[in-house]
């Protein structure tokens, strides 16, 4: 089939299909478009948002049947196969052969990418780890001594997730204060903050001002600025005594009290609505994964003008202390869970 062939009639089935690139259409052309003609005599339209806790069992149900075909050893073996170079040969030639394709999007009316997307998401153990070990922080250490901050080196050494061993390793690393912060600590947070802020500014503004012009210039920046992609390891450097993730949750704070005059929005009845409100709209967007919320728009219609990492952590909260097992869920899946058991709860007592 010719590529605009296969373009027009995709478009049947996904009416953005203009925008997708020509090697997409090809390769949808070929693993899709008899899927989607043959659910389409059944009936059956081709979804898309959020994959149903029915589909999330077909995956299962999919990949179990083609690893008992195969024999290959196990779902990350399959799904993850450049971890295990060794055995990379011999599993391409068995997914060939045994048409691994077809095989996993069986029964499921959604583009093979997707599946396979949502496939990896939920057999990949890298994503269910515990707690570390003193073992595995020792590792950890010598691991960074030998080879700095390639976190995807480590990461595939220690088989736990890029952010995981970044996130650790800025944990262990110093003598880190867990304690309430002190005049001097958010002194110094805000004078890196400020830092950075100022270099990403003159960066962007190249040699348009002089160097007199620069040091007595006001800051004057985006709001977006004040919290959107600061260099959080560079800023827990110039603090020194706390490690990264407690100075982005303290800057957090700081902005949302200035940005809302000290008031305590997350207390009492408006805590309790602010909740429902949050449970609510999530589970409307259908979002198969957080970073295909736009936190920012839930910030602002929700609570109010604060920062979207504010949001954030008030769903990290949420899930953790509301959602057995949180780890191991899927993101629609804890959507799903606060929907149906915590909302309702919330509902009560407001």
């Amino acid at each position: 089939m010719d590529l605009d062939t296969a373009r027009q009639e995709l478009e049947e089935f996904i009416p953005h299909v203009k925008n997708i690139s020509d090697s997409s259409i090809r390769k949808m052309a070929g693993r899709d478009l008899t899927r989607f003609k043959q659910f389409k005599k059944q009936g059956v339209s081709v979804k898309f948002g959020r994959f149903s806790q029915k589909e999330n069992d077909q995956i299962r149900k999919n990949i179990e049947e083609f690893l008992l075909i195969t024999g290959i050893d196990s779902a990350e073996k399959l799904l993850f196969t450049s971890r295990y170079p060794e055995d990379k040969e011999t599993i391409n030639r068995l997914k060939a052969e045994n048409l691994f394709c077809e095989k996993l999007s069986e029964g499921i009316p959604r583009p093979w990418r997707l599946i396979y997307y949502r496939a990896r998401k939920i057999f990949d153990p890298n994503n269910y780890k515990g707690r570390y070990t003193n073992e595995e922080k020792e590792k950890l250490k010598k691991y960074h001594a030998l080879h700095g901050n390639d976190w995807k080196k480590i990461s595939a050494m220690m088989s736990r997730s890029n952010l995981s061993v970044a996130m650790k390793y800025s944990e262990i690393k110093s003598n880190i204060n867990y304690g309430p912060w002190s005049k001097e600590e958010i002194r110094k947070l805000k004078h890196a903050v400020e830092e950075v802020i100022r270099n990403r500014v003159e960066m962007e503004n190249g040699d348009s001002l002089s160097s007199s012009e620069k040091s007595k210039k006001d800051l004057l920046v985006d709001r977006e600025k004040l919290f959107q992609k600061l260099p959080w390891t560079e800023i827990e450097a110039k603090v020194g005594t706390r490690y990264w993730r407690q100075c982005k949750q303290k800057w957090t704070t700081i902005l949302t009290n200035k940005m809302t005059q000290g008031q305590q929005l997350y207390r009492g009845t408006k805590g309790l609505q602010a909740k429902i409100n949050l449970i609510k709209r999530l589970y409307d967007m259908k979002a198969e994964d957080a970073n295909e919320v736009n936190w920012e728009e839930l910030s602002s219609t929700i609570i109010g003008d604060v920062p979207k990492a504010y949001v954030q952590a008030k769903f990290y909260k949420l899930k953790v202390t509301s959602v057995p097992l949180w780890q191991r869920k899927t993101f629609s899946e804890i959507v799903d869970y606060l929907f149906e058991k915590k909302l309702p709860e919330l509902e009560d007592r407001l």
